[in-house]
């Protein structure tokens, strides 16, 4: 493998806590519970992106960018991220929304206008269109723009979640500890090619579930096949023999609940819970969703009293600020 010679750009504080919940374990009286507290990776507020745009910054540094656009939801934890990213390396920071510039700009969107990006409103359905509109816009005043897709999530991206796997992986083996289980949440797909591709290269062993916070539908297994592509796209970016089938992609599907963004019970109960019980908190749309659905397979006996089970925490607790009146 190449990984230590590709283009990199430091961005995040690692390692990357690996901490024991022993308060919730014994809460749920279920297995042994740990996480991986990727919400502290330090970049404006931490979160998972971070660890991609290390490889995705670093690449488009090499190519001669001078700006970078991304594309995301309103509280888009990735689209915040870009943005520290893009003002760390002296960057233009372009970011496409969906939806309409609200009244007051609150948790990640006010620190997109903190960080000084340029924002873009429009309908989801208009993405592609508004992005060639821009490409050929900063090309016409002269600018190398370098398109960085939703999430993070490509081939470059997931590389730092390889790393992340043998960060993983180094910090088990130093502690003595086992996991049986590695649950997380999955949207675009960047964070779980990562892992699984990251698993085999590192010699993890455990069992890998991205639990979808905003699919219903596993029966035609197209997110899995994208997410295998994505892996093998990185798996040749790194130089490594490793390639990924959609049966490698282990997907939990059902607790989308009223659909991405919605804060329901599941959100609620999981975010007071891990508070409450270890000091510990998550976001609303991403990581409480996964963590809500991990209580929920905890408490329908889905993993053994004696196993342990690792949840990684991906970030985005600015976004509480914005769903206020959800929470409350």
């Amino acid at each position: 493998m190449q990984i230590n010679s590709l283009p990199r750009y430091p961005l995040a504080h690692l390692p990357t806590p690996l901490e024991e919940m022993p308060a919730l374990t014994r809460q749920l009286a279920g297995p042994k519970l740990l996480i991986k507290r990727d919400d502290q990776t330090g970049l404006a507020l931490g979160g998972n992106k971070t660890r991609k745009l290390e490889f995705l910054l670093g690449d488009a540094l090499a190519k001669g960018a001078d700006t970078l656009i991304t594309l995301g939801a309103v509280q888009s934890n990735h689209c915040r991220q870009t943005a520290a990213a893009a003002a760390k390396a002296g960057l233009r920071c372009e970011l496409i929304l969906n939806g309409k510039r609200p009244d007051l700009a609150n948790g990640n969107l006010l620190l997109n206008e903190i960080l000084g990006a340029n924002l873009h409103w429009i309908d989801r359905s208009q993405r592609a269109a508004k992005l060639k509109e821009l490409d050929a816009q900063l090309h016409a005043q002269g600018r190398k723009p370098y398109l960085i897709p939703v999430g993070g999530s490509n081939g470059v991206g997931a590389t730092g979640y390889v790393v992340a796997m043998q960060e993983l992986v180094a910090q088990l083996k130093a502690t003595g500890r086992h996991v049986d289980h590695l649950l997380f949440g999955s949207s675009s797909g960047g964070t779980q090619a990562g892992i699984v591709l990251g698993a085999r290269v590192a010699g993890f062993t455990g069992q890998l579930h991205g639990l979808s916070i905003d699919k219903n539908d596993p029966e035609h297994f197209e997110y899995e096949t994208e997410v295998a592509q994505i892996a093998n796209d990185c798996a040749a970016y790194i130089g490594s023999p490793v390639r990924v089938s959609r049966d490698d992609i282990k997907m939990v599907y059902g607790y989308k609940g009223e659909g991405y963004g919605v804060v329901g019970d599941l959100e609620r109960d999981a975010i007071r819970l891990l508070a409450r019980s270890e000091g510990i908190v998550l976001d609303p749309v991403y990581a409480g969703r996964a963590f809500g659905g991990l209580v929920d397979l905890i408490r329908k006996g889905t993993f053994k009293q004696d196993e342990t089970v690792l949840f990684w925490h991906t970030g985005g607790a600015p976004a509480l600020f914005a769903y206020a009146a959800e929470l409350l």
